[in-house]
């Protein structure tokens, strides 16, 4: 096929080597928080951009160029989520206490892919954690990769 036919975005890609950002199949559920992030995703990638084509930086572009993309198809699918004030029942938006058979306790706040951090304490609703305790109140056990856990409070946060 001639290069004449290619579409300019994909040709940036191949200059700068790289693919596009996998998006998750499942559900973009987020937080307002989550949401925030998007957009100050999207606004700093706009920038960013803005800069790169001044310099004609080629390989900046395509980088920025598909992080756009991604960020702006993260923020068509986003679907905001919040928990309902006073709910007994583990939902998407809620932070849960667990504790462990040795008597740790961990707390987790479950949000969406993008914002999940776990060193910060957040996982993604689509965790084996997160699916496992969907649901469930406190008092219930929650079993992930064989070992039980204690719901022991939820919290909105």
């Amino acid at each position: 096929m001639s290069r004449a036919f290619t579409r300019e975005e994909d040709s940036e890609n191949a200059i700068a080597g790289v693919g596009e950002r996998p998006v998750s199949q499942h559900r973009n559920l987020v937080t307002e928080r989550g949401l925030a992030q998007i957009e100050d995703n999207l606004t700093d990638l706009r920038d960013v951009l803005a800069k790169a084509e001044r310099k004609a930086d080629r390989e900046r572009i395509a980088v920025v160029s598909r992080d756009l993309r991604y960020w702006t198809a993260r923020r068509e699918s986003a679907e905001l989520s919040v928990p309902e004030p006073g709910s007994d029942l583990v939902r998407f938006g809620m932070g849960v206490t667990i504790e462990g058979d040795d008597g740790r306790k961990v707390h987790w706040k479950i949000v969406g892919e993008d914002e999940a951090d776990p060193t910060k304490g957040t996982i993604s609703h689509v965790s084996p954690m997160a699916v496992a305790l969907f649901g469930k109140k406190v008092g219930d056990l929650a079993s992930v990769n064989g070992k039980e856990w204690e719901i022991v409070k939820l919290s909105e946060s």
